[in-house]
Formats: structure tokens, C-alpha cells, sequence
């Protein structure tokens, strides 16, 4: 019972997983954000083989999704102090997010809730032939904060999706000690067959 419910939670927690990290994925690419890109995709296989791994009794793939959310709660943490631009780092470094292929930044920071984008004409001379230039204003929630808010609901799940992987992987493990496979012989109380023997010297007679 207790399997079960741990399993289920954490199938869950998957599910959710899932959902809210395509929602992120899609609009990192309309940003043009390629670590993150790159970054999400990587986590998008893991928690598919973490789910799988819930429901078939894999304690092995289990375990590398518990691993792995050690990485994304600390890449997670990075994409907060980058965004609040914690010590030296710079959110409008382009190096990080788009490895330097464009001057793309999130999505979020032109189609924020309330945000009004008016182009400047005529752009400054320093501004590439191929780029607009742009004033935005009146955003009610500025484009870094929505990126944190992201990064912080990936770690709550994270948290929570390591702590029922370990529970399960316990579980899963306690089990595997208990029985050959699941719904077999029990190990301790399952003995194979004896070979005994009835053969009985008789004695023997010759006639002439």
C-alpha cells in the first residue's frame, strides 16, 4: 500500500514536471534562450524515464532522475542570481542564454502582462542593420521576475520530486529483497524439489 501511494505521488509529481517545463520550453524558444533550450529538453528525457521508471519498477532509472534533479535544482538557482544579476553576473550578457548567436532576450520581456513595445525610429547607429530598436514600458511584471517565478516553481517540484523518488527507490528496494520478482516465489520460504531415493537391494537367485 504504501508503494503504491509513494509511486502514485511521484508519477504525479512527473506529470507535473512535464507539463510545466513544456510550457517553459515553448516559450524559451520563442526567446531563442538555446541553454535553456538545450537545458530543458535534457530534463524533459530524464523525468519521462524517471516516470517510467516509477511505474515498471526500475529502481535504476529512478534513481538517475533523483541525481538529476541535483543538477536542475542547481541550474535553476543559476537562472535566479542571473536574472536579479547576483555578484557580476548580467542578465543582458548574451553569452549565457543564446551562446552568443543573437542578441535575443526572453520572450517575456516584450510580451509581458501590460508591457507596451514602441519602436524608436531612427535606431542609434550602433544597433545592427537586422535588429529593431525598441522602448518598452509599462510592463506590470518585468520579464526577469517571470523568469524567477519559472525557476522557482521547477525547484519546489524538484525538492519534492527527490524526496518521493528516494521513498520509492527504498521501496522498490525492500521489495526486490522480499520476493524473486514481482508476484513470484518467495525467496526465503520457496524450496525446489528434493531427489530421493527408493531403490532397495534385493537379493537375487539363479537357476540352473
Amino acid at each position: 500500500m504504501g508503494c503504491c501511494s509513494g509511486r502514485c505521488t511521484l508519477a504525479f509529481i512527473c506529470g507535473i514536471q512535464l507539463v510545466t517545463i513544456l510550457e517553459r520550453q515553448i516559450f524559451d524558444f520563442l526567446g531563442y534562450q538555446w541553454a535553456p533550450i538545450l537545458t530543458n529538453f535534457i530534463h524533459i528525457l530524464t523525468v519521462i524515464l524517471g516516470l517510467f521508471g516509477t511505474i515498471q519498477f526500475r529502481p535504476r532509472y529512478v534513481t538517475g532522475y533523483a541525481v538529476w534533479l541535483v543538477l536542475w535544482v542547481t541550474w535553476n538557482v543559476f537562472i535566479i542570481c542571473f536574472y536579479l544579476e547576483v555578484g557580476d553576473l548580467s542578465k543582458d550578457t548574451d553569452l549565457i542564454m543564446t551562446f552568443n548567436i543573437s542578441m535575443h532576450r526572453s520572450w517575456w520581456m516584450e510580451n509581458g502582462p501590460g508591457c507596451r513595445v514602441t519602436p524608436v525610429t531612427p535606431p542609434p547607429s550602433w544597433a545592427p542593420e537586422d535588429h529593431r530598436y525598441i522602448s518598452i514600458s509599462g510592463c506590470l511584471l518585468e520579464y526577469q521576475y517571470v523568469e524567477v517565478a519559472h525557476s522557482s516553481l521547477q525547484i519546489i517540484l524538484a525538492l519534492a520530486g527527490f524526496i518521493y523518488a528516494c521513498y520509492v527507490v527504498k521501496l522498490i528496494s525492500e521489495e526486490e529483497d522480499s520476493f524473486d520478482f514481482i508476484g513470484g516465489f518467495d525467496s526465503y520460504g520457496y524450496q525446489g524439489p528434493q531427489k530421493t531415493s527408493h531403490l532397495q537391494l534385493q537379493p537375487m537367485y539363479m537357476s540352473k
